[in-house]
């Protein structure tokens, strides 16, 4: 996994190190962020882009390698002086686990340290249950270490849960009574899955867990200044302030659900009532279809075309109207769309957002590029096993 970027840049990114014996801890995450984003590196160019000694850098080298985090490829010839060795992260070095609850389904996955998804398990619900939820994910841990060997146990780093903020809040939305998610009001399913399983556990908005995915595996460095959606059953994002994920105070920054929208009608609604899978559903099931299909599966969508092209209409106008307001505060680089979308649908939308968004009146504020995020339908799995892999061997 190489992620192009030119030298200058990288030179800033990445020279934070330091010779000190105190900050060797630091040293050891900072090679490893950036053999995360440049595999294939030998050490006097990792010594070259962090200020390192070459001393140093082969001691750190000596013991990632040692602990089976880095591995050594073939020598390169064809420089002056001995061949270089370049040097990647080791897929079987660390492995954790991705809990993502949505308001449709519950999703675990085992995921190495490269962010491939190694075992999957998924249940698809009408509403998520505080106890349904909670089994169902011991239920799939045990499921799935009966099928892995000893050395995937023994490299277990923790866990990352992803979910909606105030879950129990979005009973009415959902369409479910609010006595049957009062629980999530006040139970604890970090803290319980921690003392259930004996594993660190740690926890993050599920939109915001998709962007952290898209961070740390994604297939392109994020911009410095990102605002980040994610399609979902309901619509929701993430921001990237000077290179950093910002989550706000209550971990909720740039939630983007519940900002208003004009409709084509002249009324304003929540973005999540015009940009969100929920509205979709909404819309086949109330014309005869069976709105459930969309979650089974995200690879393709066998639905009708007219709704399909109706909704991808709303969704775009709604998503290009909330760029259009956010980035006179953000002032981002760039907008990146993700989410439970076949290819082809995410392609169309974000095309049709783009057409949108050069049609407001800038005046006074940058356009910001639009992308389209390269993790796709896993980002809050996968960016909820990021959590316990930033915490553990990753810096900003």
């Amino acid at each position: 996994m190489l992620f192009a970027e030119n030298e200058k840049t990288n030179a800033n990114r990445f020279s934070q190190g330091t010779n000190q014996s105190e900050m060797r801890a630091n040293n050891e995450r900072l090679v490893l962020t950036l053999l995360r984003y440049e595999q294939g590196l030998a050490k006097a160019d990792i010594a070259r882009k962090t200020g390192l000694s070459a001393q140093t850098v082969a001691r750190l080298i000596s013991k990632l390698s040692g602990e089976g985090l880095i591995e050594k490829g073939k020598p390169q010839k064809g420089r002056i002086g001995q061949p270089s060795t370049p040097l990647s992260l080791a897929a079987s070095g660390a492995y954790f686990w991705g809990l993502k609850v949505g308001r449709r389904s519950v999703e675990l996955a085992l995921v190495d340290f490269l962010g491939n998804t190694v075992r999957h398990e998924k249940k698809i619900y009408d509403y998520p249950e505080f106890d349904v939820v909670i089994d169902f994910a011991c239920a799939a841990v045990e499921k799935i270490l009966e099928t892995e060997g000893p050395e995937t146990k023994a490299h277990l780093k923790g866990m990352g849960l992803a979910m909606p903020g105030f879950l129990w809040s979005w009973a009415p939305k959902i369409g479910v009574s609010p006595d049957r998610m009062v629980k999530w009001k006040t139970a604890d399913l970090r803290k319980d899955l921690a003392e259930r399983l004996g594993i660190p556990v740690f926890s993050q908005n599920d939109a915001t867990a998709a962007c952290s995915a898209e961070m740390v595996f994604g297939k392109r460095f994020v911009a410095q200044n990102a605002l980040y959606f994610y399609v979902g059953f309901f619509i929701g994002g993430g921001l990237v302030l000077n290179g950093s994920l910002f989550t706000g105070s209550f971990g909720n920054a740039a939630g983007l659900g519940p900002l208003l929208v004009p409709t084509d009608d002249g009324n304003l609604k929540d973005l999540l009532d015009v940009a969100s899978l929920a509205a979709l559903e909404k819309q086949l099931d109330v014309k005869g279809f069976e709105g459930r299909v969309i979650w089974e599966d995200a690879g393709v969508w066998t639905i009708d075309a007219e709704i399909l092209t109706a909704w991808l209409e709303q969704a775009a106008n709604g998503i290009a109207h909330a760029i259009h307001t956010a980035q006179a505060i953000i002032d981002a680089e760039s907008v990146i769309i993700d989410g439970w979308l076949p290819t082809n649908v995410r392609h169309q939308l974000i095309e049709k957002t783009k057409d949108l968004l050069h049609k407001k009146d800038f005046t006074g504020v940058s356009i910001p590029e639009v992308q389209e995020g390269s993790v796709g339908t896993a980002a809050r799995t996968l960016g909820a096993a990021s959590l316990p892999l930033k915490d553990r061997f990753l810096i900003e």
